[in-house]
């Protein structure tokens, strides 16, 4: 039988990684709006090329989609905080 190799040891990240959450929760609600329109109108760009057969970048198209999941999130976030508040 054949012996499996010892793992090597990961290095431990001693500080968190800013995500992109962070980054968004880090902005006012009125620029995560505008931030968000933005997004919507390249969706929408990226979905006619899409039809048309011109998009290059189709993996765009999946991170924009999760992206905007995200701002919606942390917007719905801050609505149910100042309600509370």
């Amino acid at each position: 039988m054949a012996k499996k190799a010892a793992k090597t040891s990961k290095s431990k990240k001693t500080a968190k990684p800013s995500s992109k959450a962070d980054d968004f929760r880090a902005k006012s609600g009125d620029e995560l709006n505008e931030q968000l329109a933005g997004m919507k109108k390249e969706q929408f760009n990226l979905r006619f090329q899409r039809a048309n057969g011109q998009a290059e970048n189709t993996g765009r198209i999946r991170v924009l989609r999760r992206d905007i999941a995200r701002v919606q999130t942390i917007l719905n976030e801050q609505r149910r905080a100042s309600a509370k508040a």
